[in-house]
């Protein structure tokens, strides 16, 4: 199976590098320089994995040779101009998508009738160059089929994942698995983009009357209403992910936190926003999700 990342940020490196080590992997990057980068270096990975892996990158979509699958790896915020470089191309190839939030599948549709496959993941790198990044969680992605696409896809490239070092589950229906993801990244990402803090104990801490763990458990508490109302049945429960992830030894940045503290748009109208427009449409109340929502947006405001 041959692959294409579009975006090469922490996670789609991490895609495209662990895929190159099974599979002809080529990289849509946003800059020449970067594409001119890899070919010349290869992609390094540290970390949890350590090894180099050789792709073929280019920054305009012509050059690329033709894939089976097309992994889109950038942020929520890039994914219009993402699918829109892809459009007229590439007919035989499978289109996974791979934000946070929901509504990403929806964009892409928009430009093509690619068969779908919907993704959420939580690995984590850290970006050190253009060439290298760090693996530091090995965690899951789940995968799922979006409209007609067959189970059978989704289970070939679940096992793809997987046969390059990474860790992947295929599911029938992902919508409990990204509500569960959506409610964490709602709380866990606007918390930290208001706080400043990066996802360590103070977000679990329910001692005292003070502790921010008391306002993280309630935001959660309201997502997973707005869950119930939509008949989502979570296949996680996100204060429990919530809890786990502050055990796992070091503090994790989120990336709508690096967003703020860099000035640069956030992810939050796919995240928060989605969360707080389904409240709305499903008519429950979500003051607490609101007001980071809107929270956020006004600190994008604030620097924009």
């Amino acid at each position: 199976m041959r692959a294409c990342v579009v975006g090469a940020g922490s996670i789609g490196s991490l895609f495209a590098a662990h895929l190159a080590t099974v599979a002809p992997v080529s990289v849509l990057t946003r800059r020449p320089e970067h594409a001119r980068l890899l070919n010349e270096q290869g992609l390094r990975v540290s970390g949890r994995h350590d090894f180099t892996a050789r792709v073929t990158a280019a920054s305009d979509p012509a050059e690329l040779p033709e894939f089976d699958l097309g992994i889109v790896a950038t942020k929520a915020t890039g994914v219009e101009a993402a699918a829109e470089s892809l459009a007229g191309r590439f007919p035989s190839a499978t289109v996974m998508t791979v934000q946070n939030g929901l509504g990403a599948e929806e964009i892409v549709r928009a430009h093509g009738d690619w068969p779908l496959v919907s993704g959420v993941t939580f690995m984590s790198g850290t970006k050190h160059s253009d060439a290298h990044v760090e693996y530091i969680l090995d965690t899951p992605t789940w995968l799922g089929p979006y409209g007609g696409t067959p189970f059978e896809r989704v289970q070939e490239i679940a096992r793809l994942l997987v046969e390059s070092g990474l860790q992947a589950e295929a599911l029938p229906d992902l919508l409990p698995a990204q509500w569960s993801k959506l409610i964490f990244n709602a709380t866990v990402n606007g918390v930290a983009a208001l706080t400043g803090l990066p996802h360590d104990q103070h977000f679990a801490a329910e001692e005292g009357l003070g502790d921010l763990g008391h306002l993280v458990h309630a935001l959660v508490d309201e997502g997973k209403r707005v869950a119930a109302a939509a008949g989502v049945e979570l296949h996680d429960d996100p204060w429990e992910m919530n809890v786990l992830a502050t055990k796992r030894g070091s503090a994790h940045y989120p990336s709508m936190l690096e967003d703020v503290e860099a000035r640069r748009p956030t992810e939050v109208e796919l995240i928060n926003g989605a969360l707080v427009r389904e409240a709305d449409r499903l008519g429950v109340e979500a003051p607490l999700q609101t007001a980071v929502y809107r929270l956020v947006r006004a600190r994008e405001d604030s620097y924009r």
